[in-house]
């Protein structure tokens, strides 16, 4: 399709909308739930030669002031804040001369934790058991541990479910699925699942990439108290910006989710813009 020019037609109906283009994982090889290193550089090939890409902040700022986009306009952002953001998104975001934000969860960086979705999926793949059961939000769950890909799926699904508990009531679940699989948590995260540090983000940072902020401990924030939420955003946004030497103003909600009330604790932690994970263009409504 790209070679019988088939997008440009895309392109064209959408060029007064800006695309924004989210990435979490980048990976040496092809890697399930990972973008390749291959895959990425042709990405940034593409997105380079046919769209104007810009800081996110240039973008909410021309959305928020009510000026038409230029066509062609998209951002480039990164969440979570994983290793491989630096060792291998950073050289190819580098060569291609592409902006790009990365939001970051502060405490995943701090060393004190590691994202909870990994821990799943570190059960799944390290466990020597065949089947998985758990009964999570009222549903009882049984899923086959009989290969890398089925493992896989299996923690995707356990995720899925506990997205929905309250934060304490996620971990809990987490602990009973763990002791229920013979394992036991390391305190910090494998080194597969590692994240960059601060000073790989003071270098990103100085290099003309945007860091935001993906709160303190990833939690989902329709799930916790109006007390924990001003924490994980002023917190956050507060430890950033003491690193950095300077302000921070990109948000970007933990799996997409918010309502008003969380909207408004945003932007009273004096976030400017802030990311979810809906599907489609950005237009002034946006």
């Amino acid at each position: 399709m790209k070679a019988t020019g088939a997008f440009a037609p895309f392109r064209f109906v959408n060029r007064n909308k800006a695309l924004v283009v989210m990435y979490h994982r980048i990976s040496h090889t092809e890697k399930p739930g990972a973008t390749s290193a291959h895959a990425f550089a042709e990405q940034l090939e593409y997105l380079t030669t046919h769209y104007r890409l810009v800081p996110l902040s240039v973008l909410a700022e021309s959305l928020s002031n009510g000026r038409k986009l230029e066509p062609g306009t998209a951002a480039i952002t990164i969440d979570d804040g994983y290793r491989d953001t630096y060792e291998i998104a950073f050289p190819l975001l580098r060569h291609y001369d592409a902006p790009a934000t990365v939001f970051v969860v502060t405490d995943f960086v701090d060393g004190k934790t590691w994202l909870w979705t990994d821990k799943l999926r570190y059960l799944a793949t390290r466990t020597e058991e065949e089947n998985l059961e758990a009964a999570i939000a009222g549903r009882s769950l049984s899923v086959s541990l009989t290969c890398e890909t089925s493992r896989l799926e299996a923690a995707a699904s356990v995720n899925s479910l506990l997205k929905s508990l309250p934060d304490r009531e996620k971990d809990l679940s987490i602990e009973r699925i763990a002791s229920s699989l013979g394992l036991e948590l390391p305190a910090t995260p494998p080194f597969e699942f590692s994240s960059l540090t601060w000073e790989h983000l003071r270098e990103m940072d100085s290099a003309g990439i945007e860091i935001g902020s993906h709160t303190v401990t990833h939690p989902v924030l329709t799930n916790i108290t109006r007390e924990q939420l001003r924490w994980e955003l002023g917190e956050s946004r507060a430890r950033i910006a003491s690193v950095l030497d300077h302000d921070v103003k990109l948000f970007c909600y933990p799996n997409g989710d918010s309502d008003p009330d969380v909207r408004r604790e945003v932007e009273r932690a004096g976030y400017t813009c802030a990311v979810t994970t809906a599907p489609g263009f950005n237009d002034g409504r946006s």
